[in-house]
């Protein structure tokens, strides 16, 4: 390398540390000298900090008695666990394929029809409403059912059916039954596709 190379970055290496170093024997009289500040302000931060967690506590705590008292709490409970309940039926080998279909068209349509389940009671009745947790296996239909704890009976059930379309392939028909007409009439949700090939059983 050339000698004017050299002194060229010698002389940047230099401008680009200068400054960085600094001698151990400053640095523990500047901690001494600040070991007290430091030690001061950091009481009156872990005051303050402690006094900011208990407001936002009480403050958090207020709110959740609120949302607890709320239709709205209750309403999306029960869509959660529909959403659960769903895809426990669907088992890992259906979900992995059919999920975001689910989650744009079908789960909308199921929320619509909880709405409109919870909405023909009065308010105080539909927080006793809950879904069922236990989907058939196998080929069985039942997805959930909604459940009235007060009363003991079953208000509504939703179910998947397999459906084996000639040249066209597998679908899955989502539908649900109501108390009202002793469970017969088949009220609509939707259709997912599935493929040619037959699907597997259903929590598989």
């Amino acid at each position: 390398m050339k000698l004017w190379m050299r002194k060229i970055i010698v002389a940047l290496v230099t401008v680009a540390t200068l400054g960085i170093y600094i001698p151990t024997e400053l640095l523990q009289v500047d901690a001494d000298e600040s070991k007290d500040g430091i030690a001061s302000e950091a009481d009156e931060t872990a005051s303050t900090s402690i006094a900011e967690v208990r407001e936002e506590a009480e403050v958090d705590d207020a709110i959740n008695t609120d949302y607890l008292h709320d239709s709205d709490y209750y309403f999306h409970n029960l869509i959660e666990k529909a959403k659960d309940q769903t895809i426990t039926k669907f088992g890992p080998k259906i979900a992995e394929q059919v999920e975001d279909d689910f989650t744009a068209f079908i789960l909308p349509n199921i929320e619509l029809a909880l709405q409109s389940i919870v909405a023909d009671v009065d308010e105080d009745v539909s927080r006793y409403y809950a879904i069922t947790e236990q989907p058939s296996k196998g080929y069985g239909e039942k997805i959930f059912h909604v459940y009235d704890n007060l009363n003991e009976q079953d208000i509504a059930r939703f179910h998947v059916r397999r459906d084996n379309r000639p040249l066209e392939g597998h679908y899955f028909n989502f539908h649900y039954h109501l108390s009202e007409d002793g469970f017969k009439e088949h009220h609509e949700i939707g259709e997912i596709y599935w493929d040619k090939n037959t699907p597997p059983k259903w929590m598989a």
